[in-house]
């Protein structure tokens, strides 16, 4: 009898969790509605902002994230001299799923890969943050033909050792996280999202408004949780498989950018590993910098962009 209870009362709580979800996912579409365009690639719709003329360049946010992470201030700095387009990764902001399995990185690689070739940018500049830096990765290994430079910030490139937070194992898990997520999207409060936010710009402190910009509440939407897990939770098989390949890379200019103090990804496992060993790479340290650099040191990586499109342009690494 009492078995039944249990039963009836977290059938009930899982239901009212799901309502609760459904209205807090419209409440924050309704606050942070597309701020860009949407070109379609087959049957999937792939949502983008593009500012400025000249050269192309192309960014992919990070892990949690959507476009608004570079349309903070990034793209109207790099919309001075470029072309720039930023893209939602699949399943995160208003871009659509591939599917439910979770798009490795060399799918999402392809999809926005289709994007550009659909709105007609030529051979841009790559710049990846984070896990948004492995698709860009992915990107150039997979369709070099397409890319005239890649620029890597704060970004995996190689296995490392470790697992994942709990979180993601359970919203990574195909029980588990159909348990959990709704709960997570309908009560986690606003303040542990404002925090977790804030914790990712550490040692330094998060810019004035980026809370305000970033659409945070977007990344709690059911879709979003259990699309970032299970890309969170295949980066180190998909990288290990990616990795022996990078040589593909050797002849096409790259630039680094990875502080000191990333405790998120290392500079000693990633960036200077891959700059050793790919001889057209220029790594920038950045001293006592941490995981989010394209802010708190945005100057450094607008001038990698502009190597970057000076090396590719004129062929050389002066």
């Amino acid at each position: 009898m009492w078995a039944a209870y249990v039963l009836a009362f977290g059938a009930a709580a899982w239901g009212l969790s799901h309502l609760r979800a459904g209205l807090r996912e419209r409440a924050a579409e309704a606050a942070f509605p597309p701020s860009g365009q949407f070109v379609e690639v087959g049957t999937t719709r792939v949502h983008y902002v593009t500012k400025g003329e000249g050269p192309d360049v192309v960014l992919i946010h990070g892990m949690s994230g959507n476009l608004r992470d570079m349309t903070f201030s990034l793209v109207d700095r790099l919309a001075q001299g470029f072309r720039v387009t930023a893209f939602d990764r699949p399943g995160m902001g208003y871009t659509d799923r591939l599917h439910d399995g979770g798009e490795t990185i060399v799918e999402q690689a392809a999809l926005l890969s289709a994007a550009t070739r659909a709105l007609g940018l030529e051979k841009p500049v790559l710049m990846g943050q984070s896990y948004g830096g492995s698709v860009a990765l992915a990107w150039a290994v997979e369709f070099p033909e397409t890319v005239s430079a890649l620029v890597l910030t704060a970004s995996p490139s190689y296995p490392w050792d470790g697992g994942m937070s709990r979180l993601y194992k359970v919203n990574s898990h195909p029980i588990l996280g159909a348990l959990a997520i709704p709960f997570e999207a309908a009560w986690v409060p606003s303040s542990y999202v404002q925090g977790v936010v804030e914790t990712v710009f550490d040692p330094q402190d998060m810019p004035p408004g980026y809370d305000r910009h970033i659409g945070a509440p977007l990344t709690i939407r059911r879709t979003a949780l259990k699309a970032n897990a299970l890309h969170r939770a295949g980066l180190l098989d998909q990288i290990t498989e990616l990795e022996p390949r990078y040589d593909k890379l050797s002849v096409m200019p790259v630039e680094l950018v990875h502080g000191t103090a990333d405790d998120t990804v290392g500079i000693g496992i990633h960036s200077e590993p891959l700059a050793d060993r790919l001889p057209h790479a220029r790594l920038t340290v950045l001293e006592g910098v941490g995981h989010m650099p394209h802010h708190v040191r945005e100057g450094a990586v607008v001038e990698a962009i502009r190597r970057a499109h000076e090396r590719a342009r004129y062929g050389g690494d002066d």
